[in-house]
């Protein structure tokens, strides 16, 4: 389905432990949002069946076909998010970007000015009036850019937008990766109320389904 609207966009400053290891702070209103894109980089690799050197034997040839021998295996390497809203306040600009706020609430940017990363949340609504949860676990972002243009003796601003580079987070999950995306959507199979509700409560961490394998240690 299509989707058709974007609202709720909220942050979650990140503090590391020595290793790296996430901790996330209470989530905050970010914006009003107007828009989102995504584009995601996906880093290809061949995983081989088995050794190289087996399949190069000349007893694989009519045995397994090339394509047979060889899976191509895409994974997430890191993606670009850009958000477009109507005003980013000066805190929560500086959050983002790591521009000083002065004695005189002025936002001041410099040149080597370095923001920490953030979880980003955001909903999207499709076309059936459900909403689409999401959280990106881990994001650095750069100055927002803005633009104006002039008519006659105003002065009109464009929508503001801000880009950042979206990440696998540090910390594993309970089934040991490093996951850079939760998406939900309500009413989904399985999907309860609780989950929703607390969606910007706090970044969601992934939860697993203990196996019997898991359960009895083999």
């Amino acid at each position: 389905m299509a989707t058709i609207g974007l609202d709720k966009l909220y942050y979650s400053k990140i503090t590391e432990d020595a290793s790296g290891n996430e901790t996330y702070a209470t989530p905050t209103v970010l914006a009003k949002a107007i828009s989102a894109e995504l584009s995601v980089e996906l880093a290809e690799a061949t995983l081989y069946a088995d050794a190289d050197y087996l399949y190069s034997l000349p007893q694989w040839d009519d045995v397994l076909s090339e394509e047979r021998r060889t899976e191509i295996v895409k994974e997430f390497k890191s993606g670009t998010l850009t958000l477009g809203v109507d005003d980013i306040g000066i805190s929560v600009a500086a959050d983002l970007t790591g521009a000083q706020v002065d004695k005189n609430n002025v936002l001041i940017s410099g040149g080597q000015d370095a923001g920490s990363p953030v979880a980003i949340g955001f909903r999207a609504k499709k076309s059936n009036g459900k909403y689409k949860y999401y959280w990106l676990y881990r994001v650095k972002f750069g100055i927002p850019a803005a633009s104006l243009a002039t008519k006659g003796d105003s002065i009109t601003f464009s929508t503001p937008s801000i880009e950042g580079t979206v990440l696998c987070r540090n910390k594993p999950d309970a089934n040991g990766k490093h996951p850079w995306k939760a998406e939900v959507t309500e009413g989904d199979t399985g999907v309860t109320a609780a989950t929703i509700n607390d969606w910007y409560n706090s970044v969601y961490e992934p939860t697993y389904a203990t196996t019997s394998t898991q359960t009895s240690g083999k």
